[in-house]
């Protein structure tokens, strides 16, 4: 069995500026999902309300 991981359509995370890649887990929600991690997405929602 042969894996393609570099055909997966990947998002460069607005917090961190680095690019993650499609997951499983996040399949039926891709086009929702705009943070590459919880940290990531719990520190933008601090640093927007400084």
């Amino acid at each position: 069995m042969v894996h393609h991981k570099t055909q997966l359509p990947s998002k460069i995370c607005p917090a961190c500026q680095r690019p993650f890649n499609w997951r499983r887990k996040w399949k039926h929600q891709w086009d929702e999902i705009r943070y590459c991690s919880q940290h990531c997405r719990q520190a933008r929602r601090v640093h927007s309300e400084k």
